[in-house]
């Protein structure tokens, strides 16, 4: 049975976090359905079109039973940010508020659920002349060269950026050759500390080791799902070089099609790791934040009471 409240546009907005294979967007539609929400997706991938198998976009199903947004809004060839993601969830929570309903963020793009929670640093604006030559950088020299770059300016956004990340470790180096400052120095000063938008941040219960376990059946579900024919669609439309591509998984299968013969035994196996390695970066940027952990189908979840504590 449903909660009842008097106005949905007073209650914290609810975001579903986790690390990758969790259940997020399961949990999410449990909620959205027993209290009238819609899911706003915080998806760096899921934001494009065509990147559909590799990304875990919500199911037909999923769809049909909860409303979606801010899934397949962007061409992959487009720059999609945390601003361009604030701006639009934004406006996506005041008309689901409008409508009487629960807005409900869910999605694994971390930086961009603090933007919107927190707002933005006040960095630079983008200089297309700037990120042209990294481009330019990236196709002669390759993306190392500029994470290697980046290293030596600003090693704390460095560290946290993997080096195929090109759209982010551009705008760092950006950022620290428009103002000598480094952009971690303005994400600290910035701080993240006054809410803009008073939220819950809810998880999935889940022990280390059930949480592989589910990351190795995700990968396989890719897999027989057809990731490898996506991959090979993708790249028959030109966005092998697109920033989507470079996302844990696909910039696996995109290096196996350059093999004659992909031998799913080395590359699931691969990419297991990968997604193993990205799954451990999200559960410590989780350590830093309250979120209040719930069972798979949030079944201890109240619009009024808080959940029990766990580590993950």
């Amino acid at each position: 049975m449903s909660d009842v409240v008097d106005s949905k546009d007073e209650l914290p907005l609810l975001v579903v976090v986790g690390p990758t294979a969790s259940g997020k967007t399961s949990l999410a539609t449990e909620l959205a359905l027993r209290h009238a929400g819609e899911i706003i997706t915080a998806d760096s991938v899921q934001v494009y079109r065509h990147f559909d198998i590799g990304s875990g976009k919500p199911t037909a199903a999923e769809r049909a039973a909860v409303a979606h947004h801010l899934l397949d809004i962007a061409d992959p060839r487009e720059s999609f940010d945390a601003a361009r993601f604030v701006e639009a969830a934004s406006i996506r929570i005041r008309e689901i508020r409008a409508r009487g309903r629960l807005p409900i963020v869910c999605g694994g793009t971390f930086l961009w659920v603090r933007a919107l929670i927190y707002g933005l640093a006040k960095a630079p604006p983008a200089s297309a002349e700037i990120r042209a030559r990294h481009q330019q950088i990236a196709a002669e020299s390759g993306r190392a060269v500029l994470h290697a770059e980046l290293t030596a300016v600003d090693p704390t956004s460095a560290a946290r950026l993997s080096p195929n990340d090109l759209m982010r470790v551009s705008r760092a180096l950006e950022v620290h050759e428009l103002t000598g400052i480094p952009l971690s120095r303005w994400h600290a000063d910035h701080g993240f500390r006054n809410a803009l938008y008073p939220a819950r941040l809810l998880g999935v219960r889940r022990s280390r080791e059930e949480l592989d376990a589910r990351i190795v059946a995700r990968v396989e579900a890719m897999w027989a799902a057809g990731w490898l024919a996506e991959v090979e669609r993708l790249v028959e439309l030109g966005f092998r070089d697109t920033r989507p591509m470079g996302a844990v998984g696909y910039r696996q299968v995109l290096a196996a099609l350059s093999n004659p013969a992909v031998d799913p035994s080395t590359l699931l196996p691969a990419i297991v790791r990968a997604t193993r390695i990205f799954a451990r970066r999200q559960r410590t940027w989780l350590r830093e934040e309250a979120v209040e952990y719930l069972d798979p189908e949030g079944r201890e979840f109240s619009l009024e009471q808080r959940a029990p504590s766990f580590t993950p």
